[in-house]
């Protein structure tokens, strides 16, 4: 882990309301549920995630949606990284 102070003003814009992907990785049959989740903090989606892979017995990747000049993306924020193996 590498921390260092940062100057706040450095960023041109901030979001209050995130949109989450998860990706629910099932390896044995080599396939993925994705769900989109919104207007939740992110601890609540975290702790969701974590119940419904945990009780499935399934591998997940957490992501924060974001946008860059209207294009969509995703940035990993917890979980495996990457999709399923080919």
């Amino acid at each position: 882990m590498q921390i260092r102070p940062v100057d706040p003003r450095d960023s041109s814009w901030e979001q209050d309301h995130a949109v989450y992907r998860v990706s629910f990785l099932d390896t044995v049959n080599n396939q993925s549920d994705d769900f989109e989740i919104s207007d939740s903090p992110v601890e609540d989606v975290l702790l969701w995630t974590r119940e419904f892979a945990g009780e499935r017995g399934l591998s997940y990747t957490l992501y924060v949606k974001v946008s860059d000049g209207g294009r969509q993306g995703l940035v990993r924020i917890s979980g495996v990284p990457g999709d399923l193996p080919a």
